[in-house]
């Protein structure tokens, strides 16, 4: 993979871009397992620098979404495109290199962090650049240095996942996501998994990154978050995308009552 290198050398900012077109396309997306079929005719854009939140109830399909964005699962039917370039078509055998294309250009952070616990935090950030996209060691090192210490870890850059906090993990986990420079960030409900200390230091980062025009998807229940960096809400329920709309538009105004049920189930008692 091969990004424009981040203005000023920032390993921080998002890959450059020209302008705000889009950059991810998917249509028609369908899985099923067994018989049971948790993605049902899923259909969304993403622009460069839009951040688009993926809400509802669990079960309803949203994390098989980002794993099939991410090659992690391979869909049944529908297509992924990105900068509006050759689909990837799951309706045919979808190929090694095809998986790869979207790994290429889309990283995952992880409701339980993913972390080598056998390796370093500087490792764990290293490895990725290094064995998957070929970065030489010292520039992957220092891209890793400069990233932990954005983020509040430059002194924790030898200790263990182990010896970590939960927050500290999941910023490890979001640095081991930059590290890669995609042009596609995927959040599967990145604070779920924290104790509700640690759930702000997180959403911190988040919400750092949305304001320097990173392109996000992100599952999650925290949606007052969600109505702070937002640029599209798109609200699931048994797989498929009942409402869509800006976090004005669906948090205070949901057509569904369906939509209206979910939202006021968890954004009423945070207001009481």
């Amino acid at each position: 993979m091969s990004h424009d290198e981040p203005a000023g050398g920032d390993p921080l900012a998002p890959p450059a871009a020209a302008d705000d077109r889009v950059l991810l396309t998917v249509g028609g997306l369908e899985k099923n397992f067994g018989t049971n079929r948790v993605v049902d005719g899923v259909d969304f854009e993403v622009r460069r620098g839009e951040v688009v939140v993926l809400i509802g109830p669990s079960g309803s399909g949203k994390t098989t979404v980002l794993r099939c964005l991410n090659g992690l699962e391979i869909a049944d039917a529908g297509r992924v495109a990105f900068d509006g370039g050759p689909a990837i078509d799951f309706g045919r055998r979808v190929s090694k290199a095809d998986r790869r294309a979207l790994r290429d250009r889309s990283a995952m952070v992880f409701q339980h962090h993913n972390l080598f616990p056998h390796r370093t935090v500087l490792q764990n950030v290293v490895e990725g650049p290094v064995h998957a996209h070929g970065v030489g060691r010292g520039e992957a090192v220092a891209r890793a240095e400069a990233l932990l210490a954005r983020v509040g870890l430059g002194e924790k850059r030898n200790a263990y996942p182990f010896e970590l906090s939960g927050g500290q993990q999941q910023r490890l986990g979001i640095v081991r996501a930059l590290a890669l420079q995609p042009d596609l960030l995927l959040f599967d409900e990145p604070t779920s998994a924290l104790d509700p200390e640690l759930v702000g230091e997180v959403l911190a980062v988040l919400k750092e990154l949305a304001e320097e025009g990173w392109t996000m998807v992100i599952v999650t229940h925290e949606l007052s978050f969600a109505r702070k960096v937002a640029d599209e809400v798109l609200f699931f329920d048994r797989g498929a995308i009942v409402e869509r709309g800006t976090p004005g538009e669906l948090f205070t105004r949901p057509q569904h009552e369906r939509t209206r049920r979910f939202v006021d189930s968890i954004l009423r008692p945070l207001e009481d």
